[in-house]
């Protein structure tokens, strides 16, 4: 296993994820969170950890696995998610998980009424989601079902939040709020070298002490190493086919521009291509 040299984990790994915020004695860490996010409009006092793990109606149905999956003291239900790649339908993975927990609330007998409890998917991603529903210059998106003539909420029981935290860029002195920096904390933990003025709250106390690497046991220091090989691979990946699909644009303008009668200098100077690529297009 490689050295680890960071001080703090990544919140963006799958353990790191669920070591703060999928762990019965850090559930002050995402009541924190949540209430941070929901701002007054809901307020959440307790929640009770519920099986991550959701089958079908059958065996050969797809299963479903939360990253957090939880239940508020008004039985309402909460699925909170980390996503680091982009997934084409990811939007239709979103309204597929949660569906079990709206499944779930199905009474056996003829006298139930119906009556569904509150269902909120929480989805936190590490990556522009170039959703054109969503206002551009928001981070954070709730999606309802509504009227689209009148705007108005049609039903208030089912919530769909999307975080895009890869584009909240405040540093630590413009901090405002609560949730200011519990999105710098999602983004940024791994890359602190000690805990910054703005995060002296007392609820991040715990948040600090439960990330501190160098109070792993050695089976969660290589749980983290495996989850933090993973979350690389995958930003590795996506790096790769950002610069190569980059290349692509190049090449296709450079074919323009050659095609225009433009010189091979100027067309390099334009595009950033060497001369003997250009010539070889």
């Amino acid at each position: 296993m490689a050295t680890i040299e960071e001080r703090y984990i990544s919140l963006l790994t799958d353990f790191g994820f669920k070591r703060i915020f999928g762990t019965a004695p850090n559930k002050e860490l995402l009541i924190n969170f949540l209430n941070s996010l929901f701002d007054g409009k809901q307020v959440i006092k307790d929640v009770k950890y519920l099986n991550t793990e959701h089958f079908g109606d059958n065996a050969s149905s797809r299963k479903a696995i939360f990253d957090v999956y939880c239940e508020g003291e008004n039985d309402e239900k909460f699925i909170v998610e980390m996503q680091n790649a982009y997934q084409e339908f990811f939007k239709d993975r979103s309204l597929f998980y949660s569906t079990f927990p709206i499944r779930e609330q199905a009474k056996k007998g003829a006298d139930w009424d119906f009556k569904l409890s509150r269902v909120y998917t929480v989805a936190l991603l590490n990556f522009d989601m170039k959703e054109e529903a969503f206002d551009k210059e928001e981070i954070t998106h709730t999606v309802k079902l509504c009227d689209i003539k009148t705007n108005k909420v049609f039903y208030k029981k089912l919530d769909f939040i999307y975080v895009e935290i890869a584009k909240f860029n405040k540093k630590e002195d413009e901090l405002e709020t609560l949730y200011d920096k519990w999105l710098f904390v999602l983004k940024n933990l791994y890359k602190l070298e000690s805990r910054p003025k703005a995060l002296r709250d007392k609820v991040f106390d715990r948040l600090f002490k439960e990330a501190e690497i160098a109070t792993f046991t050695p089976e969660e220091l290589r749980e983290y190493e495996d989850s933090l090989k993973a979350y690389r691979d995958i930003k590795n990946s996506i790096d790769t086919a950002r610069r190569e699909g980059r290349a692509e644009e190049k090449i296709a303008i450079a074919q323009n521009l050659k095609s225009m009668g433009m010189s091979i200098s100027d067309i390099s100077k334009a595009t950033g291509l060497p001369e003997d690529e250009i010539i070889s297009i």
